[in-house]
């Protein structure tokens, strides 16, 4: 008989998944399914995903630390899927992060600038934290140099620098009035515009998914005006919150603790900025620990810490500019306007339901509006 030849072995990049990433196959797959969809990919390019975290070459991240309180990297260390250690060994290669990495002075300083030598035109720059530029920087440096001149260096050579937290992407707290420092943000620094990935804290799916655009489609990800990935702000909260039926029913807690507070209305006349923020907070949550884990679900107002000059600019108890959608009109609106008398609006309304006629109507809104009254004319009969 004819001697048959045995059939080659193939290796399936997946079958050490499970020990690589501490996750299950079938969890794995639903998680680049998820990163797909993310990404406003179809779940067809969820093995395309898989196959990106699993065999192409990790990306070198050198990752900064200015005026923070460190809270986006704290987020990241919360991350579960996967884990940061996973991250950061299986995922990136995060070369440089002053928080985690082991190594300190020179030593942390020579390992940052090996890994930009062996990585020039290819490594990530991770921007957390405004930068001060008051007295010429002295108020931040690390290994003799200023923050400013850190983070110029740094992105002379990055394939792409990503501003992570409001602080890095518009100032942040560190920036807010009086600005004794000079806080600044990543891309006023640098003279052109950045990836940026707001919050306080941002979710870190939103830096682990932009990583992930760029493994597997070789690009970044498409970008709003404000140099944010869309598929993560590119919705209102408002649009996505558990509590828009109660704005939509004209349902709004009045103060902190009292009955509708309790019962889950609308914060938003308790300064919510949900009608003003683009991110996407209620969609994917925080801390993997389940339904109502964002600021909204646990009974507090958006702050819009992910738009520059809402958060850290307006005052938390301030309404929030309505962008598209307003209470409906049978209900009373959610602030009204004091001393003002009825407005053309109003009385147009009023008309309309009454059946008055259109020239009685146009009458009643010039006597009760906001005009000054004028004297009859001649021959009037007034």
């Amino acid at each position: 008989m004819p001697r048959t030849l045995p059939l080659a072995k193939t290796t399936d990049p997946l079958d050490g998944v499970e020990r690589r990433l501490g996750m299950p196959r079938r969890d794995f797959m639903k998680f680049c399914a998820g990163l797909a969809a993310a990404m406003g990919l179809s779940q067809a390019a969820a093995p395309a995903v898989a196959q990106a975290l699993t065999t192409a070459k990790r990306p070198s991240v050198i990752w900064l630390h200015f005026q923070e309180c460190t809270g986006c990297s704290e987020s990241l260390l919360r991350a579960e899927h996967p884990t940061l250690e996973k991250l950061i060994l299986d995922v990136i290669s995060l070369d440089y992060h002053e928080t985690l990495m082991a190594a300190a002075g020179h030593q942390a300083e020579e390992a940052r600038l090996a890994a930009m030598a062996a990585n020039k035109g290819q490594y990530i720059l991770v921007v957390e934290g405004a930068i001060p530029t008051g007295q010429n920087g002295a108020f931040c440096k690390i290994g003799g140099k200023t923050a400013i001149e850190l983070v110029k260096e740094c992105a002379a050579d990055a394939a792409a620098v990503i501003a992570i937290g409001s602080c890095a992407s518009w100032g942040g707290m560190p920036s807010t009035s009086p600005n004794p420092t000079g806080a600044s943000p990543v891309s006023e620094i640098l003279g052109k515009p950045v990836l940026t990935i707001p919050g306080c804290p941002p979710n870190p799916y939103n830096f682990l998914t932009t990583v992930v655009h760029y493994l597997v489609l070789g690009k970044l990800p498409e970008l709003d005006s404000k140099g944010r990935p869309t598929f993560a702000y590119g919705r209102l909260i408002h649009e996505n919150c558990e509590r828009r039926a109660h704005f939509d029913a004209g349902r709004f807690a009045t103060e902190f603790g009292d009955e509708g507070h309790r019962q889950g209305w609308c914060l938003y006349k308790l300064g919510c900025k949900g009608p003003e923020t683009y991110a996407n907070c209620p969609s994917i949550l925080f801390g993997d620990v389940g339904t109502g884990s964002w600021p909204v679900g646990t009974g507090h107002p958006c702050i819009g810490c992910t738009e520059k000059g809402v958060g850290f600019a307006k005052p938390i108890h301030a309404l929030a500019e309505l962008l598209t959608v307003t209470p409906p009109t049978q209900f009373a609106r959610p602030a009204e306007n004091q001393g003002k008398g009825s407005t053309l609006a109003t009385v147009a309304t009023v008309a309309a339901v009454g059946g008055l006629a259109i020239g009685v109507g146009a009458r009643l809104a010039k006597n009760l509006g906001n005009q000054p009254d004028e004297p009859p004319a001649a021959g009037d009969g007034k």
